[in-house]
C-alpha cells in the first residue's frame, strides 16, 4: 500500500532581539523529534546572515533580502514536504508578507509573534546589543533607533515574560497538530 506524503510546513518566529525565539525554537524541535519522530531544519536569522547572508548591512533593503532568502530557504523546505522552523526578528511586515504567500503556495506556513516587550528584552540582553545602541555604538537596533511592526495577524502570539519554554513550544505545536500536520 502507498502511503501518502508528508505534507510540510513552516513555523515562522519573529520578534524583538532577545525575545525568545530561538529559545523557543530549539524546544518545538526537541519535541517534534521526540514525539513525532519528525526531523526539522532551524533557520535562525543571526546564523543565515553569518553563513549565507555576510555580505548585507542591517540596513531596511537588506533586512529584507535577508529575510525573503530565509523564505526561500524554508519554502523548498516545505514544498519537500520537511518541517522548517524559521526563527528571526524580521521588522517589516512587507518581507513577512512576501515570505507568507511563497511558502503558503507550497505548504503550510504559521506566523508566531514572539510578543515579549522591550524591557523584558533589554533585561536579558544576552550579547549585549540594547546595551550598545542605548549608548550609539551600534545602529539599527529594532525596537530603540529602528522600527519594529509587530504582525498584525499572527497565528499566534506568545509574550515569553509570564509562561516557561515548555508551555511555549506546546502552544506553537498545537497550530500544525490543530491542521491534521503531526
Amino acid at each position: 500500500m502507498k502511503t501518502s506524503p508528508l505534507r510540510g510546513f513552516t513555523l515562522f518566529l519573529t520578534g524583538l532581539a532577545g525575545a525568545g525565539k530561538t529559545t523557543i525554537a530549539q524546544r518545538v524541535n526537541e519535541l517534534l523529534l521526540d514525539e513525532y519522530w519528525r526531523t526539522v531544519t532551524i533557520l535562525d536569522g543571526e546564523v543565515v546572515r553569518e553563513m549565507v547572508s555576510s555580505g548585507l548591512t542591517f540596513s531596511r533593503a537588506d533586512r529584507e533580502l535577508n529575510i525573503r532568502r530565509i523564505g526561500y530557504v524554508a519554502g523548498e523546505i516545505t514544498r519537500h514536504g520537511g518541517i522548517c522552523i524559521a526563527a528571526a526578528i524580521a521588522p517589516f511586515r512587507v518581507a513577512r508578507a512576501d515570505v507568507r504567500a511563497r511558502i503558503g503556495a507550497l505548504g503550510a506556513y504559521y506566523e508566531i509573534h514572539v510578543a515579549t516587550p522591550l524591557a523584558e528584552c533589554e533585561k536579558r540582553d544576552p550579547k549585549g546589543l540594547y546595551r550598545m545602541a542605548r549608548q550609539g555604538l551600534v545602529k539599527n537596533v529594532p525596537g530603540v533607533d529602528a522600527v519594529y511592526e509587530e504582525p498584525e495577524k499572527p497565528e499566534l502570539r506568545i509574550d515569553t515574560s509570564f509562561l516557561s519554554v515548555e508551555e511555549e513550544a506546546r502552544q506553537v505545536l498545537q497550530l500544525p497538530v490543530r491542521d491534521g500536520l503531526l
